[in-house]
């Protein structure tokens, strides 16, 4: 049972938008999404890398972004794609807040309530102020992850057409979760959902490893709270906690797997550095991390990847990805003491897994 009523309910696991016209409007933005962003995009980067190369010969990670900026740029083609994009992007936000922030006060009381309800905990301190780098609107979320009071459901809703349809219930979540790589011991007794937003694989950790202590942490109160009521409405016993990934506030060695969907390419260099040596702290001799995340530069990556990477930057609010994808972040997870092995495959192509072990020695 869930813990609000909105006016037409729920699809399963998925809020539906307060109006038929608001859920309509949404099926286009997310039909035009798959259609005219993920079906186009492959022909953009055939357009974009033959100019590229036409124009600049072979390139690599050190051929200046610029350079290729300038090229692609000035395509038709890949020009229009941005410009879809981003307008897509702009649409999905704007119609989904508009939907849900009518009944703002009655989705507050409700998260508000939960907050004394069980079987799990939501820990916060309300003294707590997130930093300044975690205050930007990522993928244009108006207000970010952690000022918008009702951007958990925002988020849940507009990252359903983000995903083109193919997250409605979770669906990639449970990719993940089903294929993250416990420790060789098989002991799993203590996990952590590492920036878990609002907690879609956290709940999963629990039906996986149903006798664990599983934990969501996350820098955004909003998404939190929203995770939380969520979790109650289902009766699933998770626990979450407001925090820093670069300052876990945790024991040492206290948990057996760590899992990070999607975070590194989304904090700035030094909290990535940071955040690695934290993971690290607190997973046990033997424990794994397991990392799904935005593939890393090298030789190899295709100029249009590489322009992908930078319009994601610039025209999506991703201020940090380029730092991400240009770090050596093998290396650092190396310094780091973990051993590393190439993660399982998923149906996300274009992320990079790894699977980063605790040594026992």
């Amino acid at each position: 049972m869930n813990l609000i009523d909105l006016p037409r309910g729920y699809r399963g696991l998925l809020p539906r938008t307060t109006r038929l016209a608001d859920e309509s409007y949404l099926d286009f933005v997310e039909t035009f999404r798959g259609i005219a962003g993920y079906g186009n995009y492959d022909q953009v980067a055939q357009t974009g890398d033959e100019a590229v190369r036409q124009q600049l010969g072979e390139t690599d990670d050190t051929t200046p972004i610029e350079d290729i900026r300038e090229v692609i740029n000035a395509l038709p083609f890949p020009a229009a794609w941005q410009r879809l994009m981003r307008s897509h992007q702009e649409m999905m936000w704007r119609r989904t807040r508009g939907s849900f922030l009518p009944f703002d006060e009655a989705l507050l009381d409700a998260m508000k309530a939960a907050e004394s309800e069980g079987p799990g905990k939501l820990v916060y301190d309300p003294n707590f102020t997130p930093p300044d780098y975690a205050r930007r609107e990522i993928h244009l979320q108006p207000g970010g992850y952690t000022d918008d009071p009702i951007g958990g459901v925002v988020y849940h809703y507009g990252t359903k057409v983000f995903y083109a349809g193919g997250n409605d219930q979770d669906e990639m979540h449970a990719e993940l979760v089903d294929t993250l790589t416990p420790p060789a011991d098989g002991v799993v007794n203590r996990v952590l959902d590492l920036a878990c937003s609002i907690g879609q694989a956290t709940t999963l950790l629990k039906d996986r490893f149903p006798d664990a202590e599983v934990t969501g942490l996350d820098v955004a109160l909003p998404l939190l709270r929203y995770a939380h009521y969520q979790a109650v409405a289902r009766q699933k016993a998770v626990n979450y906690v407001q925090g820093l990934s670069e300052d876990l506030p945790f024991e040492d060695g206290h948990f057996d797997t760590i899992l990070s969907y999607i975070l590194f390419h989304e904090i700035p260099v030094p909290v990535i550095q940071a955040t690695v040596k934290e993971a690290s702290r607190v997973l046990r001799p033997g424990g794994t991390f397991c990392i799904f995340e935005f593939p890393s530069a090298s030789a190899d990556m295709p100029a249009s990847q590489r322009w992908l990477i930078d319009y994601d930057s610039n025209n999506n609010c991703e201020p940090y990805s380029p730092g991400f994808v240009y770090l050596d972040f093998h290396a650092l997870l190396r310094e780091a003491g973990f051993e590393l092995a190439p993660g399982p495959k998923n149906s996300n192509g274009f992320l990079q897994t790894i699977v980063a072990t605790r040594p026992n020695s």
